[in-house]
């Protein structure tokens, strides 16, 4: 347990530290093989990890390159300046229309896909309206947090969903109808939070003149109005494919590609560009870093685990719901949750409660806004915010994820 635990700690330091541009995916692999060195793993491990994660990790990859398209087609700043206008210069009203358009980017397009494209869109909507940097980063936190705290209706709107999905094989139309009430309580209830905590930085009045028309950014309108039916028919074909118990990854990834192809012959983007930089790193962390965790599975963690929520399981589905969802969450605040998704699916597999499951896919979307390496979603966007020139301390993002998460985990928990 300790060689295991030493391996884990460092490889997590590392991933979150990144020393002289060293890329997340690099250190979990080489985490992974220090691992297989001092025998915390073999290499029939290396195999049930990669049985566990290889139709996630494709179908995020696929995600996020269908979202860089449309980043290109300008549907995101579409998207953003239709917010803005709607909202007529109301403070209120353009604060709370940002936070739901990022539940609708992380619902479609995966919490990592939020926090890469739309964060950058509206800091630099936030720079244009000349907003100033108390309000900007107020905004930024709003979107920050609902883009994790609204990735739960569909299986792809997180790596951990579609972890947990295959894992205990629901499918896809089950999870949808089981989550599609937390995720509407989740949404609503990170508004007002967001809101009272807040408020005192956001504007009554925003001057909106200054931004552009939304049909202004918009690079290939035909393409546009394609993309809105393309969407429609790939979130059709994932309730088809759910009928025939195909892998998620077919339709992500598969309609990425047919979209890149349809993209690329309209001359709106460049395929090559799009390809060299989609988050490559992203498979060798999910690789590495489960190889890593697995090892902590291997030195006893999980079985400690399972005797802990058999234990909740007997006082009562909310006992069990809420202390499962809390466990998930602080585990996922300390040693990021994805890792710990997998260690919780490991210790649930002998407690017949699917509600646990659930809450345990909650816990780990939610508890990960305690802290700034909690989530790859909330380093990516840190990542993002610190090349814009905005920096969000430590203490200053732990200080204000530690007030909001709580309540919001517990509503939303109790909604199951």
């Amino acid at each position: 347990m300790l060689i295991a635990s030493l391996i884990f700690l460092i490889t997590l330091i590392f991933v979150i530290w990144q020393p002289r541009g060293l890329q997340i995916g690099t250190t979990a692999i080489l985490g992974a093989i220090v691992a297989l060195i001092f025998q915390v793993v073999n290499f029939d491990d290396v195999l049930a990890v990669t049985n566990i994660v290889w139709d996630a990790t494709l179908a995020f990859i696929g995600i996020i390159i269908l979202s860089m398209i449309l980043d290109e087609i300008g549907f995101f700043e579409w998207a953003a300046l239709k917010m803005a206008k709607f909202s007529n210069g109301n403070g209120i009203l353009m604060f709370i229309y940002s936070i739901l358009l990022g539940a609708f980017v992380s619902a479609l397009f995966a919490n990592d896909g939020a926090a890469l494209i739309l964060t950058p869109i509206l800091l630099a909507k936030m720079r244009i309206l000349k907003l100033n940097t108390k309000t900007i980063v107020a905004f930024l936190l709003a979107g920050g947090f609902i883009s994790d705290s609204a990735s739960l209706p569909f299986v792809f709107s997180n790596l951990t969903n579609i972890v947990t999905a295959n894992y205990f094989s629901i499918g896809f139309v089950e999870y949808f109808f089981n989550m599609i009430i937390p995720f509407i309580v989740s949404v609503i209830t990170s508004i007002v939070f967001l809101w009272l905590l807040l408020r005192k930085d956001i504007p009554k009045t925003v001057d909106i003149t200054l931004l552009k028309e939304p049909k202004s950014v918009i690079k290939n309108m035909k393409l546009f109005y394609f993309s809105w039916f393309f969407l429609g028919f790939l979130l059709c074909a994932y309730f088809l494919g759910d009928a025939y118990d195909l892998p998620i990854s077919i339709f992500a990834l598969g309609g990425a590609v047919i979209f890149l192809i349809i993209a690329t012959i309209s001359k709106t983007v460049k395929a090559k560009h799009i390809i060299k930089e989609a988050p490559w790193q992203v498979v060798w962390f999910s690789i590495g870093l489960y190889i890593v965790v697995y090892g902590l599975k291997n030195a006893g963690l999980t079985d400690e685990l399972s005797q802990i929520l058999q234990y909740l399981a007997t006082k009562g589905d909310m006992v069990a719901v809420v202390g499962t969802g809390f466990i998930a969450a602080f585990l996922s605040a300390i040693m990021n949750n994805m890792p710990t998704v997998m260690i919780m699916d490991i210790a649930l597999t002998d407690i017949s409660n699917q509600a646990l499951i659930y809450a345990n896919v909650i816990g780990c979307n939610l508890g990960p806004k305690m802290t700034p390496f909690g989530s790859l979603a909330t380093l990516l966007w840190l990542h993002v915010l610190a090349k814009k020139g905005v920096k969000i301390s430590f203490w200053e993002y732990s200080r204000f994820g530690l007030i909001i998460t709580p309540p919001v985990l517990l509503i939303v928990l109790l909604s199951i």
